[in-house]
């Protein structure tokens, strides 16, 4: 598909800096938000329309009450209209925790003596990943500090040999990555070994308080960073996922800069990314960060649904670091994805229930410590459905291809179908009776209701064949 993506003040040109601080704080400073604007804004993304930074700053200093609501309602209904009521599942696996960088805010920064250093061997990823089939999972984003032991080729061998480990009905497909950029090189290298999506957060894009916050190591290089998936496209990885800190800056900035970098992409590669993250800022080992730009759950709710209006075929992520009850609230505004299980000490997965957490062991304090299954019977309560589909991956519906579907909202055609059958495995190989009753009702509702999308009888199909052993079907 073609993208028409706007020209700013600095000319998107692949692998050069785009960020212009000046011009994203204009847009704030001088966007109004009347009731009218706002609703043609509104209008736009329900058309499936990426925003201008001017129209996400219409949306971003609008906050009377009334109209705050209808962006919350927007949010909700879009997410509806592209991903339906599916939810992706999936684990971190944090690998190795040494690190060159000095960054105040995270607790595996060089300057932490008190910091447990590990690296997984691959005995012990064979058991966390043996671990993390027992309880159902089939997607992985393996996590790296910045160091010269975590290569590329290091991070392509721990691939490889995720990929390889099967447990039962158990298996790993789809190991996506959060580690340093690379060069071009090394993208291409960890590309090669079959990795989804890789993702580099810039934390903020505010090159000032992107100083004040690194003060040592790689990290340091606010474009070298920036432009770090650049390299990844011209590497010919096309599945990449972008991010921002927030509590490092201006939420309302932070948001601008997430859509300028959309910009960028489409402007120079012809795609978007394929998943926008937004973490907030929770407690590390002795981390050193102000409380000026914390953001409250109030706005936290705002910047989640004005992403969601803002970047229609994105996939939205929403981790752990947030409590049941804020993700709870969150989720329904745009999120498509969210981890359940988690653990980030190294080795916890195989050889404890991480009832209390060790700062020195961890890079910041998870708020949401509920087990896999408990998260997946909450979501079923709730008529979410969750998923474990890899299909796009393996189809080859990445990048450009994704947005093709996403885009005008066939993806529900084929994300629908896929949700409901890795739900069907799960709820076979892994699911209590009780989770099995609700699980079912929902396929059952999900089905009746799937009108002309999908193919409600090949999906029974295909759900009595997953009953009588077979694995891995989808569309």
């Amino acid at each position: 598909m073609k993208f028409t993506p706007e020209k700013y003040l600095i000319a998107d040109e692949p692998m050069k800096p785009f960020i212009d601080p000046a011009e994203i704080w204009n847009y704030i400073y001088s966007t109004e938000s009347t009731p009218e604007r706002v609703r043609e804004v509104i209008a736009k993304a329900y058309s499936k329309k990426r925003l201008s930074l001017e129209e996400t700053a219409v949306l971003v200093n609008t906050t009377e009450p009334t109209l705050v609501e209808e962006i919350l309602n927007a949010a909700r209904d879009l997410k509806e209209k592209v991903y339906g009521n599916r939810i992706v599942l999936f684990a971190p696996l944090y690998i190795g925790n040494k690190c060159t960088n000095n960054c105040s805010y995270c607790g595996f920064r060089a300057s932490n003596k008190d910091a447990v250093r590990v690296t997984l061997s691959d005995d012990e990823i064979i058991k966390e990943v043996e671990a993390l089939e027992d309880n159902g999972q089939k997607r992985l984003i393996l996590v790296y500090g910045e160091h010269k032991d975590y290569s590329p080729e290091h991070i392509a061998n721990n691939v490889k040999l995720v990929y390889g480990i099967k447990k039962g009905n158990g298996e790993i497909r789809r190991v996506n990555i959060n580690a340093a950029p690379l060069d071009i090189e090394g993208f291409r290298t960890v590309k090669d070994a079959g990795i989804g999506t890789y993702q580099v957060f810039q934390e903020t894009y505010h090159p000032e308080a992107y100083a004040n916050y690194h003060l040592g190591g790689k990290k340091r290089d606010f474009d070298w960073r920036l432009t770090s998936l650049d390299r990844a496209q011209e590497a010919g990885l096309d599945d990449v996922g972008i991010g921002a800190l927030f509590g490092l800056y201006d939420w309302r900035y932070e948001v601008l800069a997430l859509v300028r970098h959309t910009n960028h992409l489409e402007a120079c590669y012809n795609v978007g990314p394929h998943t926008i993250s937004f973490p907030r800022i929770k407690d590390a080992a002795s981390i050193n960060t102000p409380k000026e730009y914390e953001v409250n759950d109030k706005d936290f709710v705002k910047l989640v649904a004005i992403l969601r209006l803002a970047v229609p075929y994105t996939g939205m992520i929403l981790t752990a670091r947030e409590s049941a009850a804020v993700r709870r609230e969150v989720i329904q505004f745009g999120v498509s994805q969210i981890d359940g299980g988690t653990k980030l000490e190294m080795g916890s997965y195989s050889k404890s229930k991480n009832e209390e957490q060790n700062l020195n062991r961890e890079q910041f304090m998870i708020n949401d410590n509920r087990s896999l299954g408990e998260i997946i019977e909450e979501l079923i309560e709730h008529e979410s459905l969750p998923s474990f589909c890899t299909a796009c991956y393996r189809l080859g519906r990445t990048g450009e291809h994704f947005m093709e579907f996403s885009v005008p909202g066939f993806i529900k055609r084929y994300c629908t179908p896929n949700a409901l059958l890795t739900l069907s495995e799960y709820l076979v190989d892994y699911a209590t009776p009780q989770v099995q009753e609700k699980g079912w009702k929902l396929i059952d509702k999900t089905l009746d209701n799937l009108n002309n999308q999908g193919n409600p009888v090949e999906i029974r199909r295909r759900i009595e064949r997953i009953k009588q052993g077979e694995r891995d079907l989808y569309f």
